[in-house]
């Protein structure tokens, strides 16, 4: 009987424990309420970086001097962070551009703080030639500043025989700075001017207006534009913030000083570039690094200009001063009906060949009465012949030397990242490129340039000085002023 009972308690006591188990795998999510789900405030951004700066003390060097000018307001692009990989995946590239521009930089600055304009324009001519003032495009752009022939002669760059001023330092940085400030006063926007001076202002004003009568806003980055336009402020935005902050990009700037670099000094009549080089104790390269403009090797006119450094000026101009008192030099002969070409160089003591080198004149060039050349007066040719090679138009000097400077130049510190693949060429025209116009080389380099009329077109813009140039009727010879047999 006990047995029965433990075996019928022991059956109870089974049933029992199989009902708690039921119970426990029981779903009781719809009676019980649910924990409401945890909220976590959004991350906050963090703040923005702010570029302080010590304006009370005097700037370090050509870069702090810079910094302290910036006006233009930031523009926030992954296109620019797309441009500062490019950039800095290239530390050798910037080495060379930021070491090359060196020579140039305080007089851009200084002139951009004379006129009240934003610093970073002094960082402009990186994006357009690398601080390259031999740089020449496919649109026939040149210089600097990348002037188109048309543009050039609307800022009054003489483009003859002799000279071409786009590639003239001062003239190029005067004239590209007045039309700087006529597309920023036609816009009111430092951004859409930028982007007039690559494009054009026509095409900018362009589609500016199918925005308005779209409806659409007007900003640089809403409109539409071709590839390069659209990367253009992001380029110069991306070296503003390297030049900005480096170490933030954990390079180092090369050292520029903030002092003037070069100085401009009247040259003699008869002079040739490479005597003059010598003057001043520089390479041919490095003269012609701070004399791009001429085409010739020599300087025939009255009145002209040499850029020489600072520090070596005296000495200079001293030389120039014996130069003068020697009677030797360089003049021009001008073509008689019937001469030969043979028979100038044979009188003037050089073949054939130097003739024609000395005055760019490719085989087979036809010439009619009048044409003027380029021959020595008592001088060795020597200099000049060497130099010639050197100037544009000849391939064995694709840009001039870098700079000197006294500290060590642009170094990574960090590993490469990918980078994508960008253009550094610009373009600025409204129309086709058009061949330069030939005129007279003015007798001296004026640094006052005409802005265009305010009734003019954008697509057509003109100083009003530059047409009234054009108003006047051509010479008959394109020549310099010279000393003539």
């Amino acid at each position: 009987m006990a047995k029965l009972f433990s075996l019928l308690f022991l059956v109870f006591a089974l049933q029992a424990f199989a009902t708690v188990q039921a119970a426990d795998s029981t779903d009781t999510s719809a009676t019980l309420p649910s924990a409401p789900a945890l909220r976590l405030p959004p991350a906050a951004e963090p703040p923005p970086r702010v570029l302080t700066l010590d304006l009370t003390r005097d700037a370090n060097d050509i870069w702090d001097r810079i910094r302290r000018g910036f006006g233009m307001p930031d523009l926030d692009s992954p296109l620019v962070a797309e441009q500062q990989i490019f950039y800095l995946n290239r530390p050798g590239f910037l080495k060379q551009v930021f070491s090359r521009g060196g020579r140039y930089l305080y007089y851009i600055v200084d002139e951009l703080e004379r006129r009240g304009m934003p610093t970073e324009l002094a960082l402009l001519p990186m994006v357009e030639s690398s601080y390259n003032p031999l740089a020449y495009s496919r649109a026939h752009a040149s210089g600097l500043w990348q002037f188109i022939p048309s543009t050039g002669r609307n800022f009054n760059l003489t483009q003859d025989n002799w000279v071409d001023e786009r590639r003239d330092v001062i003239a190029s940085t005067n004239a590209a700075l007045d039309y700087l400030q006529y597309i920023y006063e036609m816009h009111g926007d430092w951004q859409l001017a930028l982007a007039s001076y690559n494009w054009g202002e026509g095409a900018v004003g362009r589609a500016l207006q199918r925005n308005r009568d779209a409806g659409l806003p007007t900003e640089y980055s809403e409109l539409k534009m071709p590839n390069e336009t659209r990367n253009y402020v992001p380029k110069l935005q991306a070296i503003k913030n390297i030049v900005a902050e480096p170490e933030m990009f954990h390079l180092e700037l090369p050292y520029v000083a903030n002092e003037q670099h070069f100085v401009t000094l009247n040259a003699p009549a008869g002079i040739d570039l490479a005597t003059a080089a010598t003057f001043a104790d520089m390479s041919l390269e490095e003269f012609l690094a701070l004399n791009p403009g001429y085409n010739r090797p020599a300087i025939t006119a009255p009145g002209q200009t040499l850029v020489v450094p600072a520090d070596r000026a005296s000495n200079f101009e001293a030389r120039l001063g014996e130069f003068a008192q020697s009677g030797k030099g360089w003049r021009t002969h001008d073509l008689e009906p019937g001469e030969k070409l043979d028979t100038i160089a044979s009188r003037h003591g050089l073949t054939l060949a130097q003739l024609m080198q000395l005055n760019g004149l490719a085989s087979g060039s036809r010439l009619s009465a009048g044409h003027t050349l380029l021959v020595p007066d008592g001088i060795d040719p020597s200099g000049a012949l060497a130099i010639s090679r050197l100037l544009p138009g000849n391939s064995r000097l694709s840009s001039p030397p870098a700079v000197k400077l006294n500290t060590s130049a642009i170094s990574s510190k960090k590993g490469n990242t990918s980078a994508r693949a960008a253009s550094t060429s610009s373009k600025r025209s409204n129309s086709a490129a058009k061949t330069p116009s030939k005129r007279t080389q003015p007798a001296t380099k004026s640094t006052a340039k005409a802005k265009p009329a305010p009734s003019a077109k954008p697509a057509a813009a003109k100083p009003a000085a530059a047409k009234a140039a054009a108003a006047k009727p051509a010479k008959a010879a394109e020549k310099q002023p010279s000393r003539k047999n």
